[in-house]
């Protein structure tokens, strides 16, 4: 005998809607509690100098490249021929004085073998101390 026949019986259901709201609440308040840090920021403290700077600027040659491959060396227009013929134009540059920089002015639109060419004719001329001039990109806008 089933005397159970007219009960039914009811599934259990789990109410999500309390569950949400306190998830939503804890979400909340770690929001405003969480402090937020920089990792990108780093601080550094420069050291200052108080020397004065120097009266005289240490002895330099500059060899401008244009971009048409034509040569200055100190403002004088000088044509490529070899490596060894422009090597010994900066020896001659460099003549009675002592430890002198190379300073290459190259325009932008130079080619890489233009400033190789003189890079070469200053190792056989015996230029150790070699330097790039650049302009920052604020002073060199057109």
């Amino acid at each position: 005998m089933d005397f159970r026949r007219g009960i039914r019986r009811d599934e259990p259901e789990i109410n999500f809607i309390p569950l949400i709201d306190l998830l939503l609440v804890i979400l909340i308040f770690l929001m405003v509690t969480t402090t937020y840090s920089r990792f990108t920021e780093l601080q550094v403290n420069l050291p200052t100098a108080g020397a004065e700077q120097a009266a005289e600027r240490p002895a330099e040659i500059i060899v401008a490249v244009s971009a048409d491959a034509r040569y200055l060396i100190d403002n004088k227009p000088l044509s490529f021929g070899s490596a060894a013929s422009f090597g010994q134009a900066l020896q001659q540059a460099a003549a009675g004085r002592p430890d002198v920089t190379l300073v290459i002015n190259a325009d932008a639109g130079a080619s890489h073998q233009s400033v190789v060419n003189v890079l070469e004719a200053a190792r056989l001329a015996g230029l150790a101390k070699v330097t790039f001039a650049a302009q920052s990109p604020a002073s060199g806008a057109r």
